[in-house]
């Protein structure tokens, strides 16, 4: 089997080990910049070229970067147009880096979320504030990513001078309840065809409520109970994503999710919880194209 994997950085950990896993089941593998190809979108023989050359696979692991989502999905689409299997979907790409979208679809289904105000740019402070049941609360920038353009106000004051300045940036913001109870730590879990196949907890920096590990933060395994198990799978299956990186608070009242992340760094999650995740990401392709092949074939005359 031939996969491709769309992503701009061959070198990065998670390239680098889908590469190496693909590689030791005995697949051939590519890696392919999405922002330098483009389409030819035909009703007939629809393509995706590089560099003159037609892309050709069996199928696709989109590792989209959050600066490029229009680009990278509309690549994405054209590969399904010509019936090549992606691991996730070209909307539930979109759906999971539209922030509001994925909190939206998520309240929806009942799954357990912060309660969380949204705005642009108000200027009826007081009534958002009031919204998520006061202070202390956290602002996000819709648009953030990373642990950017998120404030922890502890005070009204605080928060209004935030919301305040955001509001000069003419920026679309999340207020969201402050969980004290997490003390600074989430929880990621892995999932792959509706499954939690690792899961970490991560821990902020000292003095930093934000527990991104490219921000100092470290990482341990943790055992996750029954719900939140069934949070996590519930959270990816909600926005349509057969791969996702649920982050969750731990609660009073329960596993709370924070992001469905579409396409998970593996450094962290195969370090700390000692699992081949990049080997479970081809297995589950295997499995998948193996079912396509046997739908699509012709039957015996």
């Amino acid at each position: 089997m031939h996969i491709g994997i769309l992503s701009r950085n061959r070198h990065l950990y998670s390239t680098s080990r889908l590469v190496e896993a693909a590689k030791e089941r005995g697949h051939t593998v590519s890696v392919v910049d999405y922002l330098r190809c483009y389409m030819d979108i035909t009703s007939a023989k629809p393509q995706v070229l590089l560099r003159g050359e037609p892309q050709i696979f069996d199928a696709i692991i989109p590792r989209i970067g959050a600066t490029h989502t229009f680009y990278g999905t509309a690549v994405v689409r054209q590969f399904e147009m010509a019936k090549v299997y992606s691991v996730n979907a070209s909307q539930g790409i979109t759906r999971s880096r539209d922030k509001l979208h994925a909190q939206q679809l998520l309240a929806r289904a009942h799954v357990g979320l912060p309660v969380t105000g949204y705005a642009h740019a108000t200027m009826d402070i007081e009534g958002l504030l009031d919204v998520v049941g006061g202070t202390p609360v956290v602002v996000k920038l819709l648009e953030g990513t990373q642990g950017l353009g998120v404030v922890l106000a502890e005070t009204r004051k605080a928060a209004e001078s935030v919301i305040g300045a955001f509001r000069q940036l003419d920026a679309n913001i999340l207020v969201q309840e402050y969980i004290k109870e997490s003390k600074g730590a989430d929880v990621r879990a892995f999932v792959i065809a509706g499954k939690v196949v690792a899961a970490m907890r991560r821990t902020g920096a000292h003095g930093d409520f934000r527990s991104n590990l490219h921000r100092g933060g470290t990482a341990e395994v943790i055992r996750l109970t029954p719900g939140e198990r069934a949070t996590a799978v519930k959270a990816a299956r909600t926005v349509g994503l057969n791969l996702a990186g649920v982050d969750m608070l731990q609660s009073d009242r329960g596993p709370l999710v924070l992001e469905v992340n579409s396409s998970p760094g593996l450094e962290g999650i195969e370090r700390a919880s000692g699992v081949d995740v990049a080997s479970r990401v081809i297995e589950f392709i295997e499995d998948n194209t193996a079912k396509r092949t046997r739908k699509t074939r012709a039957p015996q005359t």
